[in-house]
């Protein structure tokens, strides 16, 4: 098997091929062959999937410098050395299915990366260097009206928080975070008009989604894990001529199931409420004592529930209807059945919420 690996190398060398393939070859340790004297240097794909790799060598980038795809999928990878940042043409990396618990910050000097593919790890949290190698490019190739996305794959990890940093980036198109344990969102996730993709399937602590998704393509089937909704008396506090009456997400606090919005979520629908009700006949508020941004976002809501029609401003509640048949459905990529997802103010909204109500 030696043999006949060095001599895979050595033809691809000789013949400076583009393309090496070294899949399901046992590997336990990188290939010495391929870091012999000039390495490779007109290799531009690397495939070595299925093997037991555990680590990469540290003249990577010297060995195989016009590397622009490597595929490390289902090997059992723990550290990926700092040496993989000077890989400056590397435009997908795949080290799915692998052991990683942590993602070096030199993965943020590959500024030509526009694929990262880190599902099935260990991951428990995203560092900075993920947001910053999607940062580090103006996304425009040389292609007129063509933006280059970019795409990120972290499914089936440890995941339980995403950095805010996701929220900015302009070039981002696609978000996969399926099955980790994810119990909330950036509430500005999705305000990107480029993030048109994000898929959280399989977080079942997750029960809410930011409005800024209201529009998205989204995949949540199988978040939430269900509540019991129980007749409880509205709170409620005063002052003065205003009373302000508390949703009844306010229950069984400090339980597993509690369900409490955000605090800025309650504040600002209270304050909608406030203002448009107060406005007119008592001057409760005057447009020139609240913020200008502040003003115009009570002015203009993210969205409306679909059952009450109750203003959302940082966080929705998410409702996959099956797919259903329709005869326009067919005019659009000869599908014939739709998916439909409703948005809910509250838990309460979402169970009591049907299509034909």
């Amino acid at each position: 098997m030696a043999s006949e690996l060095c001599k895979t190398i050595s033809v691809a060398r000789l013949e400076k091929h583009k393309n090496l393939f070294l899949n399901y070859r046992n590997l336990q340790h990188f290939p010495l062959e391929l870091l012999k004297d000039e390495g490779l240097q007109y290799l531009e794909r690397l495939y070595m999937k299925r093997n037991s790799l555990t680590t990469l060598p540290e003249n990577l980038a010297q060995k195989l410098p016009n590397l622009v795809e490597l595929y490390l999928h289902s090997n059992n990878i723990v550290v990926v050395p700092e040496a993989i940042g000077s890989l400056v043409k590397l435009q997908c990396l795949d080290l799915s299915d692998n052991a990683l618990e942590i993602v070096c910050p030199e993965i943020g000097r590959l500024r030509a990366l526009r694929h990262l593919r880190l599902a099935n790890n260990q991951l428990q949290f995203l560092p900075p260097a993920v947001d910053l190698l999607l940062l580090l490019t103006d996304g425009q190739i040389l292609v007129v009206g063509v933006e280059q996305k970019k795409y990120l794959t972290v499914d089936r990890n440890r995941l339980w928080c995403v950095p805010r940093h996701l929220c900015q980036l302009p070039s981002l198109n696609e978000l996969s975070m399926a099955g980790n344990r994810l119990a909330f969102l950036p509430l500005d996730l999705g305000r990107s008009r480029e993030l048109q993709y994000v898929y959280v399937d399989n977080n079942i602590h997750l029960k809410g989604l930011p409005s800024y998704l209201y529009n998205k393509v989204i995949g949540c089937s199988g978040c939430g894990a269900p509540i019991q909704v129980s007749e409880v008396k509205l709170l409620s506090f005063s002052s003065g001529q205003l009373t302000v009456f508390l949703p009844a997400e306010v229950k069984a606090i400090g339980t597993e199931k509690d369900h409490v919005l955000p605090l800025q979520e309650l504040a600002m629908r209270s304050l909608h409420h406030t203002y448009h009700s107060f406005l007119k006949d008592l001057d409760f508020l005057s447009p020139i004592s609240l913020p200008r941004s502040l003003l115009e976002l009570l002015h203009c809501p993210l969205g409306h529930c679909h059952r009450c029609s109750e203003p959302m401003f940082t966080i929705v509640y998410p409702k996959l209807f099956p797919l259903r048949e329709t005869p326009m459905a067919g005019l659009h990529q000869g599908r014939t059945t739709v998916s439909f997802v409703a948005y809910c103010c509250s838990t309460q909204c979402l169970q009591t919420f049907d299509l034909l109500s």
